[in-house]
Order: structure tokens, then sequence, then C-alpha cells
């Protein structure tokens, strides 16, 4: 019987490699993650829902599965399981179950996964914490006062307080990259259109978000795009294939000597903290250690004020739809929907058409100014989050400006709230932590986030890495590298 502390030890290709030689079973390890659920989670609410775990169904791949036993989550949000709720973290969608699998979800399942269950997600993605009010919020495992981050928090929590080794994620702004920065995780963000979103849809959010993981160590990020890579017959076109051998035989790889821009500027948020700076300082020591060209800029790379107003241009436009979606599939009611959904859904519907194209046309523009960094340095280095995990609550509304918001919303001239300050300190407050990340979404390019950082009151602090289109097998090289200079795995929060 594999107990507890061993179970713990192991990231989830060690695990693998015990179910396939006999030394434990993928019973044994269910109940391990099972027992370590219901030890932890009623504290940090990561899992909202249970799952009976789904079996494979196709023949097995000639070099077997991967993951054969490993247990695994799903992330409530996108992540369909046919005749299990996704609910999105929204009320009007909690009962609602899927009518099929997703591809993503049918690729982990093939591999050998063991999924049972699904993690909490802020109400449709749309914020970089998680607390939905149908579920309740997520709590840090580092500590239970501050968020874990959104919008995949819920599977962050889960792996950083061990009840997975690695869990399901997606990221449309940041949602892999923040909460893995913020519990102390691995995060890759791929490149745009190397992961399939089929069958039900062929880009998600206009191509900007991607499914994925967070992880304890690179080497399952890794494997798991392994997993994942790769169109399907509903994709909308074919991603540059990636290194021959695969992606996990990247990692333990040279990188060979990279040249690194170093940026913390922000117009969104001109004063980041002290710690994401000292999370920069220190990644730029281990890289010069390890040889790399550590260059610090003098500006941000591109206009990410810019940046910032296209990307929740796009995003408000694209929350008006999965409320409009998600009440013709159900007859959900105005008030089934949170208020700030509610409040981003107006702002969606109030935008022209002609300011959404441009939002969309604006990314050309930022992939250019990206592209001329990418020709003078491999990548790009950035503090995750400009701040360290923000206590639970912080982004809560006054109760004076959800009584403002309600009587616009009430009055159906939502539209209005484009002019009021409530909007922009809304916008100001829930970006202003994390500047950093939508720049990958925007121009389709690879991000990471690496565990390299801890506060003194012992929060953790990533920071980020931008790669050129594909560069994923440079990224998990790099990323590996830092990971044994600097190891994290053996690194638990006090839970």
């Amino acid at each position: 019987m594999l107990d507890y502390a061993a179970y713990a030890d192991h990231d989830a290709t060690a695990l693998a490699a015990l179910v396939r030689e006999g030394s434990t079973t993928a019973e044994e390890l269910l109940a391990a993650a099972r027992a370590r659920a219901a030890e932890v989670n009623p504290r940090i609410n990561a899992i909202v829902h249970d799952v009976e775990p789904p079996v494979p169904s196709g023949p097995e791949p000639e070099g077997g599965r991967p993951f054969a036993g490993v247990p695994f989550l799903l992330k409530d949000l996108n992540q369909r399981l046919a005749g299990v709720p996704t609910s999105g973290g929204s009320r009007a969608l909690a009962g609602h179950p899927a009518a099929e699998t997703a591809a993503v979800v049918q690729r982990w399942i093939e591999a050998g996964l063991v999924i049972f269950g699904k993690t909490n997600s802020p109400e449709f993605g749309a914020k970089g914490v998680t607390e939905p009010h149908v579920f309740g919020a997520t709590r840090n495992p580092w500590d239970l006062a501050h968020t874990p981050g959104g919008s995949s928090g819920g599977s962050a929590a889960a792996v950083a307080a061990g009840i997975v080794p690695c869990a399901a994620a997606s990221d449309g702004g940041g949602s892999i990259r923040i909460p893995a920065s913020a519990c102390g995780l691995f995060g890759l963000k791929t490149s745009r259109g190397l992961l399939p979103h089929g069958p039900e849809f062929g880009e998600s959010i206009g191509g900007t978000s991607t499914d994925g993981v967070v992880s304890r160590s690179v080497r399952d990020s890794a494997a798991m795009l392994d997993v994942l890579a790769g169109p399907t017959p509903e994709s909308p076109f074919l991603a540059a294939p990636g290194p021959a051998e695969g992606y996990a035989a990247e990692v333990g790889r040279d990188p060979g000597r990279l040249r690194v821009a170093v940026s913390w500027h922000s117009s969104v948020n001109p004063d980041p903290h002290p710690e994401a700076k000292a999370a920069v300082h220190h990644a730029a020591e281990l890289l010069a250690a390890a040889g790399h060209e550590v260059v610090e800029l003098d500006a941000a790379p591109v206009d990410d004020a810019q940046l910032a107003e296209d990307f929740l241009t796009t995003w408000f436009v694209n929350c008006a739809v999965a409320v409009d979606q998600a009440r013709q599939l159900t007859g959900a009611g105005e008030d089934d929907f949170e208020p700030d959904t509610r409040v981003m859904a107006a702002l969606g519907r109030a935008t022209a058409a002609t300011d959404y194209v441009r939002a969309t046309e604006n990314r050309h523009t930022h992939v250019r100014r990206l592209a001329a960094l990418h020709a003078e340095h491999d990548l790009l280095l950035t503090p995750t989050t400009a701040t360290p995990p923000p206590r639970i609550g912080a982004f809560d509304q006054p109760p004076l400006v959800q009584l403002a918001q309600k009587a616009l919303l009430t009055a159906r001239v939502g539209g209005l709230l484009r002019f009021t300050p409530l909007v922009d300190q809304m916008i100001s407050e829930n970006l202003g932590w994390v500047p950093y990340t939508q720049l990958a979404n925007l121009t389709g390019r690879p991000a990471m986030s690496v565990p390299l950082h801890w506060t003194p009151e012992g929060l953790p602090m990533g920071v980020q890495l931008v790669g050129r289109l594909g560069s994923e097998g440079m990224l998990l090289r790099l990323a590996a590298q830092l990971e044994d200079a600097a190891p994290w795995f053996d690194r638990r929060p006090p839970l």
C-alpha cells in the first residue's frame, strides 16, 4: 500500500512508472489522492465536482498509455466530459451536463489519467482570482487568506496542496501562469494552435486561449504536452511540428547560450511590488550564472496600455457571447450571473463592431513589436504578476459601487458603464496585479511561469519567460535547467 508521503514524493511521470513496474496500482493511487482531497479540500475549496473516472475507449497506443493510473483533475471551464456538468464557475450552468467530451479531455483519458474531479474557476474564467459566487473562493495552500490566482486557481491549489501532482488548466489571459506563480508551480502556455479545442470549438476567444496543465515538475508538463499536441479534424489550421523526439526528450538537454531581455515596465502598473522585482532579479542572476546573456530593457517591449485595451475589448465581447449562450442553453435569467459578469457582458454588447475588429487587428501590431524584440533576444523575462497573491475578497466591489452597477443594468443602460470611473477602477484593480501575461495570449506566443521566488511571508511569486512562436522546446530546456539550479519540487505549503 502506497502511503501519502510516498505518493507526494513522486511527480506524475514517476507515479506512472510505479504503476508500470507493479510497485503500486491505479486503485492505490486514486485512494491516496481522494484521501488527501478529503483532508485538505474543505480548507482550500479546490475541487467542486466529484467525477466517476472514465475509461479509455480506443485501442492502446503503440507506446502505451504514458500516464496510466495517475490521478488527475479537470478544470471546470470548457474542459467538457460527456454527461458531467461543466459550470464555468456559473450558477447558470452548474447543473447542465456536457453533451460531448472535449478533444483534450479525451486525450487525457486515452493517456491513462484517472479523472476523479473538476476544479474551481471564476465565472467564465473572467478574473485572475478564483472566487465564484456559486462555489465560493478557492484559497491558496501557502496562506489560506490569499488567492491561488485564476482562472485555473482550483487546479493550482489542488496541485500545491498535494492532491494530484499535476492538473488540467487553461489560459486565455494568463490563467495557467498566474495561478502557477501564486502557488509555486510550473505552468506553460503553448503557441497558438498547437493544442486542439474541438470538437465544439475551433478556437477559443479568437485563438488567444489554450489548454494545458499546472505541475510540480517540468518533465510532467513536457510529457503532458506530448499527450495533447497536434490537430484534430476540426482544427482550423495546422500548427508547426514540435521536436522530432517529442517534448519530454527536451528536458535535460542543454538550451545553449540564450540572450534574455528583462523588463518589469508596465503602463498598467507603473510601480510593481518590490517582491516582483526581486523575483526577476533572482531569475536574472540564475540565468547569468548558467552562462546566458541578460540584458535589461529601459521600457516595455510593446505598447502595453493599448494591448490591455485591446485585450479587454475582445474579452468583454466574448463575455457577452458566453452569457447569451448560457441563457439560450439553460433558460437562465440575468440574476443567475454574477454582477461583475453582467457588467462585462453589458460592456461587450455596447462595443461597436468596428472597435472589436480594430482590437483584433491590433494584435498584429503587438506581434510585430514582440517579433522585433525576438529578432535580437531569444526570450523576454518579466514578473509573472506585479504583486504577491492578493487576499481573498480584495477585488470585491464596495456596496455603493454594486448598487450603482445594478441600477444601470436594471435600467438596461449598461452601456453607460463605459463612461463611468467605476469600470476603470474595476479594470485597473483586476489587471493591475497581472499586467504581464496578456501579451503572450494576444500574440499567440508561448510563455511559461517558473517558480523561483518566495516572499519573506512565504508566498510564491513566479517569473515569466516569453519565447518566439513554436519555441516550446527551448522553453522546456531552459525551465529544466532552472529547476536544477533552484529546485522547487520539495517545497511544500504548511497545509
